[in-house]
Order: structure tokens, then sequence, then C-alpha cells
């Protein structure tokens, strides 16, 4: 064998172990992006749930306190046109996580929704024969239990999108990420009642 046709064919091993090497890299790289992608969506899809869940109970509950307090017309209205605001954008498909504006709206429009109910909880406490109804606190514990959910589901959600975004912005996959069409995900953030503080009176 000629040194000439030995240096071509060494040359061409080593082009071939370098693109057999980029593909792996970035075929692995790709992958483990949509297994992140996937998980992100499936998040969000638990997220839905629970807030799905949430809005099946509110006319259990404002039926019950309406029995004990219907002249409370303001909160029904609240919890009413809150209601149904929620309920145009509460199954969306996961498409909104792409989107730091539409995520924004959906959030406002629940923590509306989660404000509204709070106040017809309060209601309560100024009916006590309400306070004693075994399906009221049956209801008002399902609620509770929900917004837990919703709590500990919106993290997640916020811990799947962070693991995404941080992935897609490192080194070698952020080289390519944006190619593929893979963009960083929106999160949930804090209420603005949850920035202010409390009004403490004594």
């Amino acid at each position: 064998m000629s040194l000439k046709l030995r240096n071509s064919l060494i040359i061409i091993g080593i082009i071939a172990v370098l693109a057999f090497s980029c593909y792996s890299c970035v075929t692995g790289s790709y992958n483990s992006i949509v297994q992140m992608d996937e998980q992100v969506t499936a998040q969000w899809a638990q997220v839905e749930n629970q807030y799905q869940r949430r809005y099946d109970l509110i006319p259990n509950l404002v039926s019950t306190v309406k029995g004990y307090a219907a002249h409370e017309s303001e909160v029904f209205s609240q919890i009413a046109e809150a209601r149904s605001k929620a309920g145009g954008i509460v199954n969306i498909d996961s498409s909104i996580t792409d989107d730091p504006e539409k995520m924004a709206q959906f959030q406002k429009v629940q923590d509306t929704l989660g404000g509204a109910l709070q106040r017809l909880l309060s209601i309560s406490e100024n009916y006590p024969d309400l306070k004693a109804n075994q399906n009221f606190l049956a209801l008002q514990d399902q609620l509770e239990g929900t917004e837990n959910r919703i709590a500990v589901e919106r993290k997640r959600y916020n811990d799947a999108a962070r693991a995404f975004n941080t992935k897609i912005r490192s080194f070698p996959t952020v080289m390519f990420a944006s190619n593929f069409g893979f963009k960083a995900k929106a999160y949930f953030t804090a209420s603005e009642q949850a920035q202010t503080a409390p009004k403490v009176e004594f």
C-alpha cells in the first residue's frame, strides 16, 4: 500500500470518526431535549387537571353558600365572572408554555378566580350555620386540598421548565436547539397578592 493511499485512508477515517461523533452528540442532545420537552408537557397537563378540579368544585360550593347567604350577590357575581373567564382557557394546549405573555394571561385569570374563591370562603365567618354545614365543610376541605395540589403541580412544572431551559442554553445544545424549534418555557410566578405584605391591624 502506497504512502499516499495510506494517508488518504487515515484522513477519511478521521473524518468518519469526527462525523460520527458529531452525529452522536447532536442525536443524543436532541433526544434528551425531546424527553425534557415531553416532561414539561406532561407536567403542564397535571397543572391543568388541578385547575379543572377547582373549576368543577365551584358550582357546588356557590350553591351551598347561597343557601345561607343569598344576599351576598356581589361576591357571587365576582365568582361567576371569574369562573366564566377561566372557563374559556382552563384546558388549553401546552403551546402556552412557549409564550410568556399567554402564560401570564392564564395565570392572571386563575389568580383572579382564586381570589374570588377566597372572598366566598370568608363569607362563612358571618354565618355560623354555614360554617357548621357538613356539605360546606366537605367542599371547603376539597377546595383547600385542590389549592395545595395546584401549588405543588405548579412548582413541579416550574422545575421541569427550568431543567429544560437550562438544557437548551447549555453547550453544545445551545448551538442547535433553536434550529430545531425548541424555545424556552415560561414559568409560573408568584401572584401579585403574594408579593404584597398583608396589612395587620390590632
